[in-house]
């Protein structure tokens, strides 16, 4: 993926059911690197409305950014 600002950016992105040539697991798949930060897909927006859902959301998130270089390559995650 490239980087508009220059800077490495963590990308959060929502289920969707793009299945065209630019959608977003196809571009995962031929420009993700070892170094790469991954993609986190909220999984179920439908539910995000809900509080509880919200929060295992924050937590994952948090999560993730803490260990943030185990993550790098892994291309996408599913939160939560």
């Amino acid at each position: 993926m490239e980087i508009c600002t220059g800077k490495p950016n963590d990308f959060i992105d929502r289920q969707s059911s793009n299945e065209g040539v630019d959608n977003l697991e196809q571009t995962i798949r031929e420009e993700n690197t070892t170094s790469s930060l991954p993609v986190v897909t909220i999984a179920s927006l439908d539910r995000f409305n809900d509080r509880e859902y919200r929060e295992r959301c924050a937590v994952r998130l948090i999560d993730i950014l803490l260990d943030i270089e185990n993550y790098k390559g892994v291309g996408r995650i599913f939160i939560p």
